[in-house]
């Protein structure tokens, strides 16, 4: 005789609030992801600024707020000049030189030292990249920076991050002091001081990367100029912008600027390219990155691919740049927050090297108890 089971599962209704709760949250955060990004922009810059403002405040003698908001506006206005100077012409530059993308590639199809792959699927799909991306960019200088009926909306969105960071800034003080005065006062100095590691770290980072940016495309850009290069501006500019992408973005400069001069000059101009991009890496792995940034962003190379992938495809290029110190402070966060548990099992291991002679059985037999 068959019988049948029924089997009935009970889920509680605070689970069930759980889930309705973590559903809700994240409908929440995806539908304002834009406000929070630009809230995330705003501290990030906040946290760059901190070393200025200290600096000015203590130098001037002057109050935080005042402090903050002379560097903050200072800040906005030389990059307001600087990009009313230089954005028009360096804009045009790249805008020609992703125009001429196909050219060069059907060039260096064409070319004898790499002739062999040019009627290869891998050349051809190259090819037709290259012309997409031609065919996608603009003539027209506004149509390419994004302005053509966008500029109140780029407006608002510089105004809100300015003065997030502005207020942050102001505030940041008694942020600490509110979040201090919920803590016990060891708990308190600790975490004060991972702020001040946090601090540090994404400020010294921004100054290392705008200078050794700027030193990798004055670099490559004018070796690209003394080579004959047309395009040597636009050069400059990618080597500079993809040398903030750390360990990808070099490489990947140094790919573009060889066969771009392979392209145009031949292959001494390529070679020599090349042989300038390979010594420069090795004077900023070895000197100015060591000098500028000192050791503010130490994380291992895996652990920078990783970030640089992960934010990349959540923010995309904003998301690849910041993702060294957000991954910095991440592992400042996770070394604090373990530090006790490292601290027992050092403790452990040293014991259980130091009484490899007996162990426990050993010292309980010879308890005269």
């Amino acid at each position: 005789m068959n019988r049948s089971v029924r089997t009935e599962i009970h889920v509680p209704f605070r689970t069930i609030l759980i889930l309705a709760g973590v559903f809700l949250l994240g409908w929440a955060l995806v539908s304002i992801r834009d406000a929070l990004l630009i809230v995330f922009l705003g501290i990030f810059i906040g946290l760059v600024l901190e070393q200025p403002v200290r600096m000015v405040e203590r130098r001037l003698r002057l109050s935080r707020g005042l402090s903050a908001t002379i560097v903050v506006l200072s800040g906005l206005i030389g990059l307001t000049l600087l990009g009313l100077v230089l954005l028009v012409p360096f804009v045009e530059a790249l805008r020609d030189f992703l125009q001429s993308l196909p050219t060069i590639v059907e060039d260096l199809r064409d070319s004898d030292t790499l002739g062999w792959a040019g009627d290869g699927q891998a050349a051809g799909n190259v090819q037709d990249g290259a012309d997409a991306v031609a065919s996608s960019i603009p003539d027209a200088v506004s149509s390419v920076i994004g302005l053509a009926g966008e500029a109140f909306g780029v407006f608002i969105v510089v105004f809100t991050v300015t003065f997030t960071a502005l207020f942050f800034l102001t505030d940041s003080s008694r942020l600490r002091e509110a979040a201090a005065s919920v803590m016990p006062p060891d708990e308190a100095t600790r975490w004060a001081a991972v702020w001040e590691r946090i601090t540090v770290t994404v400020s010294r980072w921004a100054v290392g990367v705008v200078i050794i940016g700027a030193i990798a495309g004055t670099v490559q850009g004018v070796t690209a100029y003394l080579l004959g290069s047309s395009f040597a501006l636009a050069l400059g500019l990618l080597a500079g912008f993809l040398d903030t992408i750390p360990n990808l973005g070099a490489t990947i400069a140094g790919f573009l600027l060889s066969l771009t001069l392979l392209a145009e000059e031949g292959l001494t101009a390529a070679l020599i390219m090349l042989a300038v991009v390979l010594i420069y890496q090795q004077v900023e792995n070895n000197l100015l990155t060591p000098s500028i940034q000192g050791r503010a962003t130490n994380i291992s190379g895996f652990l920078v691919i990783v970030a640089v992938t992960v934010f990349g495809a959540l923010l995309g290029v904003l998301g690849a740049l910041v993702a060294v110190p957000v991954a910095a402070t991440i592992q400042i966060i996770i070394i604090e927050v373990t530090a006790a548990r490292r601290e027992r099992l050092d403790t452990l291991r040293a014991a259980a090297a130091g009484g490899t002679g007996g162990g426990p059985a050993a010292a309980a037999a010879g308890d005269p108890a």
